[in-house]
């Protein structure tokens, strides 16, 4: 046996039916015997039905938990039988020449025990990733305080990810990818597997520290490639992904330092997890916060002119306003009219999809609250007037902000129109109408250009939507203002795809996104950056849990029936059968790192809050219920949502509150 492949999944069956289908043609292409594992971590997507149905010649194993990234790749290796062995990420697309050219440089360098490759994004882009040098401490400190982004070709900050190194050429380097790790089966068995100690991330540098440490070599080979989309369950930005990663870099210190170093090094990275954690919680709640924010000054500077405005000239008695008028109604009036805009839908997103007559309505009641409220309250009644004007000024500074930044972004001022993207098939004429039956079923707001011939076409007239062929694929950007190009995989190759991709130049504004539509799948995939977890096109049905207004109003629910909750806690706890879970479990509704109700046995097209009650408890109360019936139940939850649904289930399920 030549080659044994390992890819562990969790949850990412579109990424996993096309790296399969990028690897069964790289292993016919090897020619010699291979053998593929898929170890799944107890998905929920359809993963390992996907497999069993596609790919009848993978080894698949499955598990009933998520031991995590480790301990799964440790399962397959132990039974692999290749003479090299290759963990594979299930968000990369490999070349068809891949596993050949590299089992050849191992081959011809038996001093090698690992190899990695030149890895793309999903848009293309070189991912400095493909060859890094170890993390010591003074190496770990440049990447944590961010010398070496500073710097990235020094040779002194840039050694992470040895930036002074030519992509283009082969290097020996200390640390491989563990998105795309190719080892001799010989060298693992010397050094041993992977350190189940990490649960993700770290486990890569410390066996390839263990490699080197074991007298082989380790090689950067940039002689093929590979498109890793990024598409990992912890996100690069998120501050989850801080704390695993630094976390890991502090197990690998205290294994492989000296006890003295390891404790400075250590807590350097407990010093640089806290700082990380604060700067991505600091740059979230400011990239969220900021319209918001922005709307809110525009507001009260406009109140501030408009109260002097009317002191001075229509006021009966030109007399100023009492100082709290100013320090405190207006800011609360300011709060009240972007709180009834948030829930009328003013800051869904993609903005440029909000219509006028949503902030038109959100501050409308909003004014008719404040103006209501008013009158209760003697000593607060200012100027109904004022009141008005304020809310007119308020929806004149909402829509005047939105177009100003619209126009900075998009140079239009059309901001009540979704723009359509403009997207070019790469692909025959049938799979570039089967794209169009996927993109028109998924409801894609698009404009189909037309598609592109990867072959001259035999005809002597061209065919209808022909743009033209591969080869003028610039122009065709140029001349068309192509937004998205798709490439078809049954059509191209992967190393035509990956060429194109490198290749064909890219706007500074507004740049070409890549997508590709595996061979018979149901999937458009593509990622719009290294630190995006990617993204996909599918025929699946629309899910109203899944919109911005249901996932406002859940939000609020959660809010409103957690405080009401705690404040009837002395009584209500009486009738949970868990009391402390329950005190527990709504404070972490409170703060968001609960709902009551979601989805818990099915996967959404998008990451959820981990939720308490599932909808499937409800009929499991009667009588058991198997997986299959619970993601079909949870699925219509999410499909036909509703708030009235989550207080159903509260009060259905109420004694169950207080479980994990």
């Amino acid at each position: 046996m030549k080659l044994s492949v390992v890819i562990v999944n969790y949850n990412v069956c579109y990424f996993l039916e096309q790296a399969l289908l990028s690897v069964r043609k790289a292993v016919a292409r090897l020619g010699e015997p291979a053998e593929v594992f898929v170890v799944d971590n107890n998905s929920v997507d359809g993963s390992v039905a996907m497999v069993r149905a596609r790919f009848p010649e993978v080894i698949l194993l499955e598990n009933k938990n998520n031991p995590g990234f480790s301990k799964a790749n440790n399962q397959a290796l132990r039974v692999a039988r290749g003479q090299y062995v290759l963990l594979l990420n299930p968000d990369t697309v490999v070349e068809e020449d891949t596993f050949r050219l590299c089992c050849a440089f191992m081959d011809a360098h038996p001093a090698a025990g690992g190899l990695g490759v030149k890895m793309l994004d999903g848009q293309g882009r070189f991912l400095p990733e493909s060859k890094r040098g170890l993390p010591t401490p003074r190496v770990a400190f440049y990447k944590i305080f961010g010398l070496a982004q500073l710097f990235p070709r020094s040779r002194t900050f840039g050694r992470y990810h040895l930036g002074y190194l030519d992509k283009e050429q082969t290097h020996e380097i200390e640390v491989l990818s563990g998105a795309f790790m190719l080892m001799r089966r010989q060298a693992l068995d010397q050094v041993g597997l992977l350190d189940e100690d990490y649960f993700m991330y770290g486990e890569d540098i410390d066996l390839s520290y263990r490699l080197t440490r074991g007298g082989w070599k380790n090689y950067y080979f940039p002689g093929t490639r590979i498109i890793h989309y990024k598409g990992e369950s912890t996100r690069r930005t998120s501050v989850n992904y801080v704390f695993v990663f630094y976390r890991a870099m502090v197990i690998f210190a205290r294994k492989h330092f000296a006890p003295e170093r390891a404790g400075l090094f250590a807590l350097l990275i407990n010093l640089a997890i806290w700082l990380r954690a604060g700067a991505a919680v600091a740059h979230r709640l400011l990239t969220q916060a900021a319209p918001m924010l922005l709307d809110a000054a525009l507001i009260l500077v406009g109140m501030y002119f408009l109260t002097g405005y009317w002191e001075n000239n229509y006021k009966y008695v030109p007399t100023p306003f009492p100082p709290q008028f100013l320090l405190v109604a207006v800011p609360v009036y300011t709060a009240v009219w972007l709180a009834t805009a948030y829930f009328s839908g003013a800051y869904d997103k993609p903005v440029r999809t909000v219509r006028t007559v949503r902030i038109v309505r959100g501050i409308f009641f909003g004014t008719v609250l404040i103006s209501a409220a008013s009158n209760f309250f003697d000593a607060w009644r200012f100027s109904k007037a004022l009141i008005i004007l304020g809310g007119v000024w308020a929806v004149a500074a909402l829509l005047l902000r939105r177009l100003l930044t619209h126009y900075l972004r998009h140079r239009n001022f059309s901001l009540s129109k979704d723009k359509q993207k403009n997207i070019a098939i790469v692909g025959s004429e049938a799979e570039s109408r089967r794209v169009r039956f996927l993109l028109q079923n998924a409801g894609v707001r698009a404009r189909i250009m037309g598609y592109v011939s990867p072959v001259a076409p035999a005809a002597p007239a061209a065919p209808s939507g022909l743009l033209g062929e591969v080869r003028q694929m610039e122009e065709i950007i140029q001349i068309h203002g192509i937004d998205e190009v798709i490439f078809c995989g049954k059509d191209l190759s992967a190393s035509e795809i990956m060429a194109l991709m490198v290749n064909l130049p890219q706007r500074r504004q507004c740049p070409v996104s890549y997508k590709i539509l595996p061979e018979d799948s149901q999937y458009i995939i593509g990622s719009s950056s290294k630190d995006s977890p990617g993204d996909y096109y599918t025929l699946d049905i629309a899910l109203n849990l899944f919109q911005p207004r249901c996932i406002r109003n859940k939000r609020l629910l959660d809010v409103l029936s957690s405080v009401a909750l705690l404040l009837a806690a002395p009584l209500l706890v009486w009738l949970v059968e868990q009391k402390e879970g329950f005190l527990r479990n709504c404070l972490r509704v409170l703060s968001g790192q609960r709902t009551w109700v979601g989805l818990r046995y099915a996967a959404g097209p998008r990451r959820m809050t981990q939720a308490i009650l599932s909808p499937a408890d409800a009929g499991e109360s009667q009588t058991p219920l198997s997986e299959a019936t619970k993601q079909r139940l949870e699925l219509l939850y999410a499909r036909d949502y509703t708030t009235g649904t989550d207080l159903s289930l509260l009060l259905r399920c109420f004694r169950w509150l207080g479980q994990e």
